[in-house]
């Protein structure tokens, strides 16, 4: 507990920061709660009272996270966790040898004793059940007898209220103690799931096709699954005990009949064999489609900026729809079925009745009331059995799946731990040495990543790696800390106690801010200086790399030639090979590698020479206060505003400055709007008077035939039959077909409804969502999105239609067991008004906290994913900085803020069922006190008989309907998050079909800008504050300023990712806020600084709307220097692109984007930081390549390298919002105090220099 509790404020507190009072009275009523359960004595435990004060709280106010219990040790992720890893550990050595029989086998062990406590319960409550079937017919005879004693009636009406009694509280254990069982098991499995994701190679994830949308479904399907299996667990053995009694009752009142019965109860059950094995088969196939589709809607989510730049998002959508359809053939198949089996275990009592009465008849038994009445109740229990072994041996094929996917993931391939060969501290001077070092990403392919690699990098040295894109830069760094599979050579590593340290991607200086507080002994840099501008990419290297790490061993990439004098070492690399190393001088005479990169340099370093060699006049020369690089405030001042790209401006502290916004969450009851919503959107609700018809003519009939059965024999034996057995049997079968006949068409009409409104809200959402603008993406995580699309979806698809028209159809039960309890005694309404009120009045009381603590599970899931999903995706930079015991202590923490509602949300249920269970009990035993008591006002002591027998299930039908409802408040929860997604404000239209522009615009491609103001958010600052300028067109602009002067902000108001506030940009005179979106953004180009690829192949990646000839793709490709990679390749253009682009380098996917502008051939042009991430000579081609077959378009870059935007023929300098300088380069660099100027200094003087040791 003292573990947990030091966690509290870190894991369980919604706010940043809480005032300490209020902070402190939560934390004493939280643990008041906690201990209450942990010390609660036994009356507390049996009676569920330790929930009291939290469902109290609830009913006064919205319950909160913090309100909650903190979690017993056995419950806790970490607790439970060991247990469960040390038992696999003994059984299997190592999670990869583990099977599923081993997987299924350690969960029981881990956790036996509530598994074996819970059978205890469920052995006790299944004999309770059988005393009432076992008593009814000596209680007609008891009626039926003139010189009855009251004692022995009331001795029987004590038996009969005893066993009710026992099975209730038996039942309500039984019940909360398997749902603990299953919490449990799904934190050991998505503990063990999470920790398997840390250490896999990425040969699993990539070649294996595990992606992360796969590995979350077994996150949030499978491991669910196997929790909720516990519900099922017992019913084998229970099913085989309920059947032995019951036929031990049959024997006693229809004797020989009894085998007659048996049989044809067996012959039910063999009908479930090929039926489940079917339901697996279309399971398997569903789940299949499932994880495709999760995949593609992770792979969209990843990437909605460039779709809607490229106007591609409905195309996706489509690929996500086309998907869907595929998947939903396989779910109307798994519907079928289930109707099917529904059809046959709903007429299963009726069935096995007219069986054994039937036998009764041809052999010649006697029937008479009594012991009809006895057999009718046997026969519902029976119902119990046949009814759940579909469902648990579905269960049992769907567990069955999910443990051989979870097993199937557990054993892929993990990062081999032996690459790297470290050596204590101070046993060497050397650092890091590869001796004939080959390596490889696909161990099984004849394709080496690295070849004959060998280097000794002593203690301190600065060591640079340079080469063309794709030349294995990031590959080397890779195989220093141990990322790549070795396939031969040695490779060692002096680590400390700190170890190494990583750092590379986009946000490029938090990262290398994180790398400076490790404080390793060794720092790895991939490509740190490439988005940053000149002034802060030399602060940078000066101040951390010559300053703060001079001591360290550093190894860096950079494609910027200016950082590489200043190496100790510079290794040049091509093809997977180290071509060159040595000192910047010695190298650049000895190869022609280096020197094609120093080259391309050189060539852009002499277009800023000859630019400024033409000034007229010269000043003063530049002191060096001008050039002074950032101070270390402003670099702090930097580091807040890092990510202000995306609107993520100026962090004010407030809920409403941060971006990402806490999930929104409905309060209250569930909206009467949600439920008619869900039942009116198939067909309008045109099926709902039919599905409720069904319901009532299932009932009527059933109630009907026990009737005839009843009144048309004698009660006892003595007495002559009226009614001829033949003519007996006849009206029976009759009225038990027409019966089944109506349970036939509720199955298939609630399938039918279910399916049409699952698919429906499926469309609408995912239309809804992709329509929505950038600025929803931005503050959304796309965890909460795929939470929608896989858990709240699989409720829609599956489980809530069971669940309305189940709840529809025990309202009818109730009012049919009322109607035959009230015909012997209406007194019995006496009691069962105010029990009724109770009853309601205890539903309400408990649904504010049961709704609430609904919510709280569904909402504290996506962070569970959303972790998940940023762990796989970041994995290499957790294991290089040995930062997996955190983030696996993190995910613990977030499985127990799930865990927690989702455990109390079951113990509520059960403390309202207990209540619940104990007034049906009283009415129950009214009815009974009142017929021994009153046995002259019973007109017939067999329907008294038949109404006990109805009386004997009341509670079970109660139960069934206030565990619907329950089940239907929490669930519907999910077509409530589901509908919040279907209403998200959409984008402006994709075209307006009276504005839509001539198919040759822009012909010109002129870009007039007035008066533009854009803020992110009403609540947010003004980015841009009031720009007018004019993009000629056919000229190149170049677009630069520091970080946050609004330079990305401008191209996404170009593109209206962003509306402005005022203000309008013209294109060829056309406003484009009075057109279409896809019109705009489809008639522009952009090569983006993320370089994205998409799973599919190169085609679908060049051309996704299929617009465009194979000989069209190939001329692109042979444009953008890409034409000889993709003939290598085995499938050419249909060659695979993996999830995210993974097997193309950076360079590579950056040049596939220059593919796409090639072939769309717009009149503009965007370089949004086009080149930031690749080297100077891939840098070159696509500015050759933008020259050459972009002549006469306007090209607007953005860039941070003053070389490429000094040939533009205007350099456009924004400094907050706000245009500081707008003239050709030439003028700019002729006035010596100019912005533009002191960039182009500071990059000539470090490009000449280097920064000197």
């Amino acid at each position: 507990m003292t573990k947990l509790a030091s966690l509290e404020e870190s894991l369980l507190n919604g706010e940043g920061t809480v005032s300490n009072n209020n902070f402190d009275s939560k934390k004493t009523l939280r643990n008041e709660i906690s201990t209450s359960y942990l010390n609660a004595g036994f009356f507390s435990i049996v009676t569920f009272s330790w929930m009291t004060p939290l469902i109290t709280l609830g009913s006064k106010k919205t319950l909160d996270h913090e309100d909650l219990p903190l979690l017993s040790t056995n419950d806790s992720a970490n607790g439970t966790f060991s247990t469960f890893k040390n038992e696999l550990d003994l059984k299997c050595g190592n999670v990869r040898n583990v099977t599923t029989i081993n997987l299924a086998k350690v969960l029981f062990f881990s956790t036996w004793q509530g598994i074996f406590l819970s059978g205890f319960f469920a052995l006790v409550y299944t004999c309770a059940t059988y005393v009432g079937p076992y008593l009814i017919d000596n209680l007609v005879q008891y009626l039926n007898d003139e010189n009855k004693a009251k004692s022995e009636g009331y001795i029987l009406a004590m038996m009969f209220v005893a066993a009710k009694l026992v099975e209730c509280l038996m039942q309500r254990q039984w019940m909360f103690k398997f749902q603990q069982v299953g919490v449990r098991m799904q934190s050991m499995l998505v503990s063990m799931i999470y920790a398997k994701g840390l250490t896999l190679s990425c040969q699993s994830k990539t070649k294996e096709g595990h992606s992360s949308g796969e590995i979350i479904n077994l996150m949030t399907v499978d491991a669910v699954r196997i929790g909720e299996f516990c519900w099922y667990m017992h019913d084998p053995w229970k099913a085989a005990l309920q059947v032995s009694l019951a036929l031990f009752i049959l024997h006693r009142s229809v004797g020989v009949a009894s085998v007659a019965a048996f049989a044809a109860t067996v012959v039910v059950m063999l009908l479930n064999h090929p039926l489940a094995s079917l339901q697996e088969k279309f399971q398997v196939k569903l789940m299949e489609f499932k994880d495709k589709r999760m995949k593609a809607t992770s792979e969209i989510l990843m990437n909605m900026r460039i779709l809607k730049l490229q106007a591609w998002e409905m195309k996706f959508l489509s690929k996500i729809i086309h998907i869907r359809k595929l998947e939903e053939t396989w779910l109307k198949k798994f519907l079928g079925s289930t109707a099917i089996i529904r059809f046959l275990f709903f007429n299963a009592p009726m069935f096995v009745a007219v069986v054994t009465f039937g036998a009764c008849v041809l052999i010649g038994i006697p029937l008479e009331s009594g012991k009809i009445l006895s057999a009718l109740a046997t026969f519902r229990i029976l119902q119990t059995p046949i009814h759940s072994l579909p469902d648990t041996i579905s269960m049992i094929a769907q567990t069955k799946v999910s443990l051989d996917r979870i097993v199937a993931f557990l054993r892929l391939d993990d990062l081999q731990t032996d690459v790297v060969e470290k050596l204590p501290r101070g046993s060497s001077d050397i650092a890091i040495e590869i001796v004939e070092g080959n390596f490889s990403w696909d161990f099984s392919s004849v394709i080496i990543t690295l070849k004959n690699i060998n280097l000794r990098v002593f203690n301190g040295m600065r060591v640079a790696v340079c080469g063309t894109v794709g030349s294995g830069k990031s590959s080397l760094i890779s195989c220093i800390i141990g990322e790549i599979p070795k396939i031969s050579g040695n490779l060692k590593t002096i680590i400390g106690e700190k170890g190494i340290n990583l750092s590379g991607g986009q946000k490029q200086r938090v990262q290398i801010a994180r790398a400076l507080y490790q404080d390793a002994d060794i720092y790895l840099l991939d490509d740190p200086f490439s988005a940053v501008d000149a002034h802060t990419g030399s602060h940078l290297f000066k101040e951390c790399l010559l300053g703060l790490l001079k001591t360290k061993t550093v190894i860096y990439i950079t494609h910027q030639v200016e950082f590489l004098p200043d190496a100790d070492l510079i290794l040049v690399m091509k093809e997977g090979r180290i071509t060159q190393s040595g000192k910047f001088n010695d190298i650049l005479t000895s190869g022609t590698d280096f020197m094609e990169l120093v080259g391309a340099h050189r060539a852009a370093l002499s277009s800023v020479k000859s630019l400024e060699r033409r000034n007229t006049f010269k000043k003063s020369s530049i002191m060096e206060e001008d050039t002074v690089l950032l101070s270390d405030s402003e670099l702090e001042q930097e580091v807040e505003n890092i990510d202000d790209q995306k609107g993520k401006l100026h962090g004010t502290s407030d809920g409403k400055g941060q971006l990402v916004q806490d999930e929104e969450r409905e309060k209250g009851r569930v909206g009467f709007k949600v439920f008619l919503k869900y039942i009116t959107t198939a067909y309008g609700g045109a099926l709902v008077p039919f599905l409720l018809l069904s319901q009532i003519l299932t009932v009527g009939l059933q109630i009907a035939s026990n009737f005839w059965m009843v009144l048309a024999t004698p009660v006892s034996a003595t007495a002559e039959p009226d009614i001829g057995s033949l003519t007996l049997m006849a009206v029976y079968v009759s009225l038990a077909i027409g019966s089944s006949f109506a349970t036939l068409a509720r199955s298939v009409l609630a399938v039918i409804a279910g399916y049409k409104t699952s698919t429906m809200l499926f469309n609408q959402m995912h239309l809804s969502f992709i329509r929505a603008p950038m600025s929803f993406f931005d503050a959304t995580p796309s965890g909460r999105i795929l939470n929608r699309a896989s858990t709240d979806q699989s409720y829609v698809d599956i489980n809530i239609p069971n669940v309305v028209w189940g709840f529809t159809f025990n309202v009818v039960q109730v009012l049919g067991t009322v109607a035959v309890m009230s015909q012997v005694a209406w007194q019995v309404f006496i009691v069962l008004i105010p029990v009724m009120a109770t009853c309601i009045w205890y539903q309400r009381y408990y649904s504010a906290s049961a709704r609430e603590l609904a919510r709280l599970t569904g909402i504290c899931q996506a962070p569970v994913i959303q972790h998940f999903s940023e762990t796989i995706s970041g994995s290499t930079t957790i294991r290089s900085f040995e930062q997996e015991s955190r983030f696996h202590e993190m995910n613990m923490q977030l499985i127990d803020k799930y865990s927690q509602p989702k455990l109390y949300s079951a113990s509520a249920m059960e403390w309202l069922k207990f209540r619940l269970d104990l007034l049906s009990s009283i009415v129950f035993a009214f009815c009974l006190v009142f017929l021994v008591s009153f046995p002259s006002s019973i007109a017939d002591p067999s329907i008294a008989g038949l109404a006990v027998t109805y009386g004997i299930n009341l509670n079970a039908v109660q139960n069934n309907l206030i565990w619907l409802l329950c089940g239907l408040e929490n669930k519907i929860i999910s077509v409530e998050r589901i509908l919040q997604y279907t209403s998200i404000p959409s984008e402006a239209p994709l075209i307006i079909k009276d504005n839509q522009p001539d198919h040759s615009w822009p012909s010109f491609g002129e870009v007039h800008i007035q008066d533009l103001q854009v803020q992110y958010a009403p609540h947010l600052p003004l980015v841009l504050r009031g720009l007018t300028c004019t993009f000629t067109a056919g000229a190149k602009t170049g677009i630069v300023g520091r970080t946050g002067s609004g330079k990305s902000t401008l191209v996404q108001a170009l593109f209206r990712i962003v509306e402005p506030v005022a203000g309008k940009i013209l294109i060829d005179n056309i406003n484009i806020s009075l057109i279409g979106i896809h019109d705009l953004r489809s008639r522009l180009s952009i090569i983006p600084q993320d370089p994205t690829m998409f799973e599919g192949t190169v085609r679908s990646n060049l051309d996704p709307l299929e617009e465009y000839t194979d000989e069209q793709i190939w001329e692109a490709l042979d444009m953008c220097q890409l034409g000889d990679e993709v003939r290598k390749k085995e499938g050419k253009l249909d060659s695979t692109v993996t999830e995210n682009g993974e097997n193309w380098s950076m360079g590579q996917r950056q040049l596939v984007c220059l593919g796409r502008v090639l072939l769309k051939k717009s009149k503009i042009l965007v370089l949004d930081e086009a080149t930031a991430s690749v080297d100077t000579a891939t840098d070159n081609i696509i500015q050759q390549t933008v020259k050459q077959h972009f002549s006469d378009c306007t090209v607007i870059t953005i860039a941070h390298r003053i070389t490429s935007i000094l040939d533009s023929d205007m350099v456009l300098f924004l400094s907050e919002g706000l245009i500081e300088e707008y003239d050709s380069p030439k003028k700019l660099l002729k006035d010596k105090s100019s912005s533009l100027a002191h960039l182009v200094a500071e990059y000539t003087r470090r490009s000449n220099t280097g920064f000197g040791s």
